[in-house]
């Protein structure tokens, strides 16, 4: 049966699986099935689907391979039998080879009836070594002389007819004799190269030998083609030698079910609860990540991303680990929520998404932050490695992209969702890992699932190692807000008041509502984190406030409404003195200049030795001018001990706002992989669209030959109102025609319609649609 034919064959329903479980087929969609199949059959899609095979899956496209033509069921079971630990009865593997076969003919992999299964076209080429098998006889030998293979054939095969690569690809169908004609020594070097690889190296590997003349036990297998050289250094045991060394078996010792895995028992209401506290956590490092680079935002380097400094600075600020503050920075980013904007040489900044992330629920804003962190293609664990040119990673720097990230932290989640109540070790999930996708494997995915688990137990969505319930909504679809509701029961309360202390702190008993926290942060400084946060009042917190907007009086009556102690007497001066001495100075631009109405106070600050490095002039009692800057000059004022206040070139009080250090930046574009394949509906369109297409494909017509004789011709007028009356009666007309280079060709056309100086008509010569320029008709007649 052709392969074409065979997915022609296919109900919807399977057609749709296929589509499903390989969206790139469909992408975009093919104009019919025929275009299906071949796109089925190109390398790249092949790889790609072998890539979604387990190892006992693969086993059976590898056993398959290795075998010449279409093979029956019975074949393959007992040879996927004899290579089950331990070996057993054909009837054992029948269960796993079933679900194995309906899988690779769901994957258009294998096809065909179970008496002449089938690998579907470019599967074989694909498959390098498969089963750790070589080459065939006939392939191995390909590029050797002819008078060599001539001589070896002579040698093994005395007597026999046909070329010396028949000849020697006919010995070696039954190599045992071979085999045992040769030292123990050179045994010993096959039965290395037995299970694979098959291929080594060895020096001059192209020697002219013969077996008489041999005298090392490579000279022995080379002599005897048990060996095949494939360059001047390297050799390969071609496949029929292989599977004789092996009894006859594909495999040995394969699996049909995937490892354990092992891992302590976790209470799930407990597990869930730890769960939905860090998920809590982050939401609020995230939030006052944002808040802080408001007021204070990092500058973006010149080759992009974020400097090492500024990294180190914001994870002291936000109390985190490094690898953990990376990962908040990266997941913001992704999410939207920052990005570099600011000026010429940029800083970062968050954006207008923020402010409409701030106002979610912590429940929708953690879901938000985890299907991005799930989907985005950033690696935040990379950050502090240095790539191949040994440059340091820095956070938020393109090369943290990897294309494998999101299916990596698919599949280790996947792995967690198998073991319900569970925490699976790392090696567990690396083995379990490497049964399910053995094409997949390698150093960097192995680090990359190491990061996978590392950042789901900090963002929230494992707890104690263990899949949360929330985290199992999020992986499990796209109805994000089951995962939004399972977490939401879950979250702490949050509570809106503090418990102002006389030594100028504040004690929050638990977590503060959004919008408490965020006063509390511009107002106060953390100084520490626990099951209770303490916030300490200092002159730059207060000041911070003041230059907010914020006036004092305003700032002690909402300290007094969201305390639930009494207003201390040192916290009250202190906003008092703050708040008098707070824009009694202003600063503004000349370069800059120093306005106050205290002429006494600009004496002090005109004699202060401090102030040199400010180039200070007097231009009037209460005016002093500076070469400095307007930011300069304030900052350096206020580390004097003043406190001033910027103001604009109208003598307005310029107020940092917060929410005015936004960015208008877009937002980076995330790559998003989903590991659930297509969306149903879309699936169910394409196999409408390649059924429609399919049947238009099958009535075409084929090319007409244009009728002999003189090529029409006669008048325009004419022309036109026998086109006219064609495309009014809908027959068929001869006319003749001249192309681009002036040439008179013959065409038989059915009109449909003239419009423009243009006559639009199905062409059967061609057995295509086109387009004629009526002037170049050159007449009409009937057919």
């Amino acid at each position: 049966m052709e392969f074409t034919e065979w997915i022609r064959g296919r109900t919807d329903d399977q057609l749709r699986a296929l589509v499903s479980s390989r969206p790139e087929l469909i992408t975009p969609v093919p104009a019919h099935l025929e275009g299906l199949a071949s796109r089925a059959a190109s390398p790249s899609a092949i790889g790609r689907a072998l890539d979604r095979l387990d190892r006992f899956t693969l086993a059976v496209v590898e056993t398959l391979a290795v075998q010449d033509g279409p093979t029956p069921k019975e074949c393959l079971r007992a040879l996927i039998a004899a290579a089950l630990p331990p070996p057993g009865e054909p009837q054992a593997a029948e269960p796993a080879l079933s679900a194995a076969l309906d899988r690779l003919r769901e994957l258009a992999l294998v096809y065909g009836p179970d008496d002449a299964l089938a690998l579907g076209p470019g599967v074989r080429k694909v498959l390098e070594d498969p089963a750790g098998l070589g080459p065939r006889a006939v392939d191995a030998f390909r590029h050797h002389a002819p008078e060599q293979l001539d001589e070896m054939a002579d040698d093994i095969a005395p007597g026999t007819a046909g070329t010396g690569k028949e000849r020697l690809a006919a010995a070696l169908a039954d190599p045992a004799a071979l085999v045992a004609s040769v030292s123990q020594e050179a045994r010993a070097a096959l039965d290395q190269l037995a299970w694979g690889p098959p291929t080594g190296r060895v020096p001059n590997a192209r020697r002219e030998v013969r077996v008489a003349t041999a005298r090392s036990p490579i000279e022995e297998l080379l002599a005897r083609g048990l060996l095949a050289a494939t360059g001047e250094e390297s050799v390969t045991l071609p496949r029929e030698v292989g599977l004789h060394l092996r009894g006859g078996r594909v495999h040995r010792g394969l699996p049909a079910e995937p490892p354990p895995l092992e891992g302590p028992e976790r209470d799930r209401e407990l597990a869930d609860r730890t769960a939905a506290g860090q998920a809590f956590m982050f939401v609020r490092a995230v939030e006052e990540l944002c808040e802080r680079w408001s007021i204070e935002p990092p500058g973006v380097l010149r080759t992009g991303g974020l400097g090492v400094r500024d990294l180190k600075r914001t994870a002291t600020e936000l109390d985190l680990p490094e690898w953990v503050t990376a990962l908040v920075v990266e997941v913001a980013h992704a999410a939207g929520l920052i990005a570099a904007g600011g000026g010429v040489d940029g800083e970062w900044l968050p954006t207008p998404g923020y402010d409409l992330w701030r106002v979610r629920g912590t429940a929708d804003r953690w879901v938000a932050l985890a299907a991005t962190w799930l989907h985005m293609d950033r690696v935040p664990g990379l950050v502090g490695d240095r790539d191949e040119r040994d440059r340091p990673l820095n956070a938020l720097h393109a090369d943290l992209r990897r294309a494998a990230a999101p299916g990596v932290r698919a599949a280790a989640l996947g792995v967690l969702a198998a073991a319900p109540g569970r925490a699976p070790s790392r090696d567990a999930v690396l083995e379990r890992l490497a049964w399910e996708q053995p094409r997949r494997r390698g150093p960097l995915r192995e680090q990359l699932t190491e990061f996978a688990l590392r950042e789901a137990e900090q963002i929230g969505v494992t707890g104690l190692g263990a899949l949360s319930g929330h985290g199992r909504a999020l992986l499990e679809g796209g109805d994000t807000g089951a995962a939004a509701a399972t977490l939401a029961p879950l979250l702490p309360e949050p509570v809106d008041h503090v418990l102002l202390q006389a030594d100028l702190t504040a004690v929050a008993p638990g977590p503060l509502t959004s919008e408490l926290n965020r006063w509390m942060t511009l107002t106060a400084d953390v100084e520490s984190k626990g099951g209770a946060t303490v916030y300490r009042f200092s002159e730059q917190s207060i000041r911070r406030a003041l230059d907010a907007g914020h006036g004092g009086e305003e700032l002690l009556a909402m300290l007094a409404r969201h305390s639930a102690t009494p207003m201390p007497q040192a916290l009250s001066y202190l906003v008092g003195d703050v708040a008098r001495r707070h824009g009694r100075i202003r600063v503004g631009t000349a370069s800059a200049y120093v306005r106050c109405d205290d002429p006494a106070l600009l004496d002090q600050i005109t004699a202060d030795r401090r102030s040199a490095a400010l180039r200070l002039r007097r231009l009037a009692p209460t005016v002093i001018a500076s070469r400095s800057s307007r930011a300069a000059l304030v900052d350096s004022l206020r580390a004097m001990g003043y406190s001033p206040v910027a103001e604009s070139l109208d003598g307005d009080v310029i107020i940092s706002q917060l929410d005015s250090r936004r960015t208008e930046a877009a937002p980076p574009v995330r790559t998003v992989a989903s590991a659930n394949g297509i969306d149903p509906h879309v699936a169910a369109a394409a196999v409408r669209a390649l059924r429609a297409g399919d049947a238009a494909h099958l009535a075409r017509r084929e090319p007409a030959d244009a009728p002999d004789g003189q090529i029409p011709r006669g008048p325009a007028t004419a022309t036109i109102s026998a086109l006219q009356d064609a495309i009014k009666q809908g027959i068929r007309v001869w006319i003749g025609y001249l192309d681009s280079q002036g040439n008179a060709t013959s065409r038989i056309l059915e009109p449909a319609r003239m419009e423009g100086g243009y006559l639009t008509a199905y062409d059967e010569t061609r057995a295509a649609v086109h387009r004629f320029a009526l002037h170049r008709i050159t007449g009409v007649a009937g057919v």
